[in-house]
């Protein structure tokens, strides 16, 4: 058979590779150029028949790859809910804090320490005294978490809220009467404190002025009182810390004296509100 058949026959049967081009030659084991693949069909660099210890390389980088991506996925629990981390058992509460801070902001609303409990996997107590250490890191900055009671909401301060407002241009919200701010300031200074006793420091009826402080959740219903009727105890909301513009309720500037006892701060309110009432026109009663 002559050189020119041979190479019919052998381009008949599919068996030539491609020629490399002009002026190269073609090493054992290189690439084909434009196929990356040897000349046996195996990647550069393997050896074996089938490529099988290639194949086994590129399965362990798979294996490593996921592996690096492992450690960036969260570990489940049995509901699918990413498990707490085994560290913050021992944390401090300034780590914690870091945590807590991230959930505020997420939420965007009040979070009762109870309901924080449950997200961090910690302790009521931990999340308090996680709250309070955010809240000393929160100092000179532009939020700063409110804390009531037991609930806690991470906000703007005062301080910023001209920039606030300017970005989100919000509607003006309504002016609380005179009864109202009486009737508010009362029940921030006393609470908790009966409808009966805020109708004895005004002297007058105060129950529409109650009912509009709770709609526009100024004010709450916190308990009952142990006295016959069991009538309502009305306390203060974080509504009212973002309306003063304070972090906790125990930041309300003294009253004046420093009274103590709670007939003499009676009758502080009683001569203050009436000295006030003088001074201006008297206003008409509410309800």
């Amino acid at each position: 058979m002559t050189e020119e058949e041979a190479i019919d026959a052998g381009a008949a049967a599919g068996e030539v590779a491609a020629a490399p081009p002009r002026g190269e030659e073609l090493q054992l084991g290189a690439p084909v150029p434009g196929r990356g693949l040897d000349p046996e069909g195996r990647r550069p660099g393997t050896a074996g028949m089938g490529g099988t210890q290639g194949q086994a390389e590129d399965e362990e980088e798979e294996e490593g790859d996921d592996e690096t991506e492992g450690d960036l996925q969260l570990e489940l629990d049995e509901i699918g809910r990413p498990r707490v981390p085994e560290w913050v058992a021992g944390s401090e509460p300034e780590d914690l804090a870091l945590a807590l801070e991230s959930v505020c902001f997420v939420l965007n609303r009040p979070v009762s320490l109870g309901e924080l409990s449950g997200i961090l996997g910690q302790s009521p107590q931990s999340v308090e005294r996680a709250a309070l250490a955010l809240a000393d890191q929160l100092g000179g900055r532009g939020l700063m978490l409110q804390h009531h009671r037991d609930q806690v909401q991470l906000v703007t301060r005062p301080q910023s809220a001209w920039a606030v407002q300017r970005a989100l241009n919000p509607e003006k919200p309504a002016r609380l009467s005179r009864p109202a701010l009486e009737t508010l300031a009362i029940v921030a200074y006393r609470q908790p404190v009966t409808r009966a006793l805020i109708e004895s420091i005004r002297g007058v009826n105060c129950e529409a002025v109650l009912e509009s402080l709770e709609r526009r959740g100024l004010i709450a219903e916190i308990g009952r009182a142990a006295t016959p009727g069991q009538p309502r105890l009305f306390g203060t909301t974080l509504r009212f810390l973002q309306l003063v513009g304070l972090e906790r309720i125990d930041q309300l500037p003294p009253l004046p004296g420093e009274l103590a006892l709670p007939e003499e701060q009676e009758r502080a309110w009683s001569a203050a509100l009436a000295g006030a009432a003088a001074d201006e026109p008297p206003a008409p009663s509410p309800g």
